[in-house]
């Protein structure tokens, strides 16, 4: 793999392509690598700058707290160290509770939510970062699953081999509340082979609602176009029914309506808990991907990049480990002087 300099940072840039024994890509889908590797490399720049204002905030607040002990009586100074021990723990509580409160409902929805199905089986088909990034894709999927107050039944089929050794790197994955199964979904599935849905944009048939005694299948490929019509293909050879969403109903798009596995589970998800297909699309798909006449909703410049599940991910990684590490971590945080 290639590298290029973004700030301090080394971004990685896929070179292997012609390594693998993979279908040449178009002259469109170069253009459209080279953005994307341009893209990266712009949002890793933003991502460390914004992790050195983060350390300066940091270096600037205990900087001030020092100066507030060390100008304080001896009395004040243990005021001062209570008041904060009492707001951690405070702190601490709700987390405590909103834990607590995500538990019961992901719990729930393994009951009756919606079951939404990741399909792991084509992690052969792709480079180590096509995986890597597929995996942080799903990691974004759960996060947001999590928060929402309508969370579906997620599930990862056919989860073996090198997908399944880094999703086991993840922080707190064997505590995800989320069915994770080996075998591919057409067997974990086979007595309900008539309620598999496969959600594909080559799909000649619109989703127009969420019917809750199917089973949805979302396609876990980043292939950069190199394998069209494959999942269409693969629920067409094993005889399941196929849907796309009604996207082109409510909003044109600047290129294909492909998109990746954390766009699709979040619309899911929002048309769960709204009804509205259109607020659904809009709140998810970034501006950068819809025609110009599309603006019905203000977004920021970060918008920009949610679909490549940049949104706070680095706390979504250490989220099941931040939660472990509270207790000792705010002790010691609290007992300074």
């Amino acid at each position: 793999e290639g590298k290029i300099m973004a700030g301090e940072e080394e971004v990685e840039v896929d070179v292997e392509q012609q390594q693998q024994p993979f279908p040449p890509l178009s002259k469109n889908a170069q253009k459209k690598l080279l953005k994307q590797q341009r893209y990266e490399v712009k949002k890793a720049e933003k991502k460390a700058l914004l992790k050195e204002q983060k350390k300066r905030e940091g270096e600037r607040k205990r900087k001030e707290w020092e100066e507030k002990l060390a100008g304080a009586t001896e009395e004040e100074k243990q005021q001062l160290i209570e008041s904060r021990k009492c707001l951690r723990k405070e702190r601490m509580d709700q987390r405590s509770d909103e834990k607590g409160k995500k538990m019961q409902r992901l719990t729930k929805a393994k009951e009756n939510g919606q079951n939404v199905v990741i399909d792991l089986e084509f992690d052969h088909l792709m480079n180590s970062s096509e995986l890597h990034s597929l995996v942080q894709q799903i990691m974004y999927c759960y996060a947001v699953n999590g928060r929402c107050s309508c969370p579906a039944h997620l599930w990862l089929t056919g989860c073996q081999g090198e997908m399944q050794a880094q999703l086991q790197r993840l922080p707190g994955f064997d505590k995800w509340v989320i069915e994770k199964e080996n075998r591919p979904y057409i067997e974990a599935f086979q007595d309900q082979k008539e309620r598999l849905v496969y959600l594909t944009a080559d799909s000649e048939t619109t989703l127009d609602v969420l019917d809750p005694k199917h089973i949805y299948i979302i396609g876990g490929l980043v292939d950069r176009n190199r394998w069209k019509g494959l999942t269409m293909k693969k629920a067409e050879d094993q005889g399941i029914q196929t849907a796309k969403l009604p996207i082109g109903t409510y909003l044109k798009m600047s290129s294909s309506q492909v998109l990746t596995v954390n766009q699709v589970v979040e619309i899911l998800l929002k048309y769960l808990e709204t009804g509205d297909w259109k607020t659904s699309f809009f709140e998810v798909i970034p501006q950068r991907k819809r025609c110009e006449g599309d603006n019905d909703i203000e977004q920021d410049e970060d918008t920009e990049g949610k679909d490549d599940h940049e949104i706070k991910i680095r706390d979504i990684e250490l989220e099941e480990e931040s939660e472990e590490k509270d207790d000792q971590g705010s002790k010691r945080q609290c007992i300074e002087s």
